[in-house]
């Protein structure tokens, strides 16, 4: 089954000449069966891009899912135009208001990361997201900085400025084989690593009932999860394309910023060849088990969520 968006967003066209299956709201209403709603906040300043990224993958499940497109409701993106917000968005405040209910919920990140959580200008608000994500949501998927505002929020596991930009592309071990988000998942993975902060596992030994599903000694945990809350945290970024990091690198390039060539991404370490993606397989892998898991759970009558 596909991914139900509208067809006049930008990640319409683009998903369905890589042939992920889209489908129109005209399409969807005409089957019987219940969608998976799932939301998306969108906290990256590259709006369009990021629907993409995650449109891409939980559309490439079996099941219908139907996206919704969330942002902070005082917060104004300047790298977006306000014909697309206006459009496919709508603020919290409205989404909270009305009373309606999610299979699942993807918070992103954001780059932020140098900020105290409670500088950032958006924090009280994202904190009654994750309140009602208790109540409203049957799964939340936390993602990069998204994942440790939510982990330091419900636990008060600190994030840690490092002292370089960890960059690049970096192993993975995988902790926990019996592990239904991981089904299908090798001993040992890739993933793109882009943060200044970390996550250390010795403050989430701290906390009872998170489990480090993956990690590795250079960048620390990767993905935890979280039952009691019904959520999973990850640090990193399954989700990024095959040019994202050249994207990143070659902005601090222009922009005259001291950046380090990203970490075993190009061939050769040469920047002039077309990076390798070696990280697709385990990014489906990941978010379809996670998509799976909601479909196996969730409550038939979604009045029922959060209950």
């Amino acid at each position: 089954m596909p991914i139900k968006i509208p067809e006049d967003l930008p990640a319409y066209d683009v998903l369905t000449r890589e042939g992920v299956m889209v489908m129109s709201e005209d399409q969807a209403a005409r089957q019987d069966i219940r969608p998976l709603r799932i939301g998306l906040l969108n906290l990256m300043p590259k709006k369009i891009q990021t629907e993409i990224q995650f449109s891409r993958l939980i559309g490439a499940t079996p099941l219908q899912i139907e996206l919704s497109l969330i942002r902070m409701s005082e917060h104004e993106t300047k790298t977006t135009a306000a014909e697309h917000m206006e459009s496919f968005y709508r603020p919290f405040s409205e989404v909270q208001d009305t009373g309606e209910k999610f299979d699942g919920l993807i918070i992103t990140g954001a780059p932020i990361e140098h900020l105290p959580f409670s500088e950032v200008t958006y924090w009280d608000e994202l904190t009654r997201v994750f309140d009602w994500t208790q109540t409203h949501v049957h799964s939340t998927f936390g993602v990069c900085w998204g994942g440790m505002a939510m982990i330091n929020y419900f636990h008060g596991v600190p994030k840690h400025l490092l002292p370089a930009k960890l960059f690049g592309i970096y192993p993975l071990k995988n902790l926990d084989r019996t592990s239904h988000y991981l089904r299908g998942f090798s001993d040992a993975c890739t993933i793109p690593v882009s943060r200044w902060t970390e996550i250390r596992q010795e403050d989430l030994d701290k906390v009872e009932g998170l489990t480090t599903l993956l990690a590795d000694g250079a960048t620390g945990p990767c993905l935890v999860e979280d039952a009691a809350h019904r959520a999973l945290y990850i640090f990193n970024h399954f989700e990024y394309d095959s040019d994202t990091l050249k994207q990143e690198y070659d902005r601090d390039v222009a922009s005259g910023e001291k950046i380090a060539v990203p970490l075993n991404y190009y061939p050769d370490n040469d920047p002039g060849q077309p990076p390798t993606n070696r990280w697709r397989s385990h990014a489906h892998l990941l978010y379809g088990n996670w998509i799976n898991q909601i479909y196996q759970s969730t409550p038939f009558d979604q009045d029922d969520i959060g209950r």
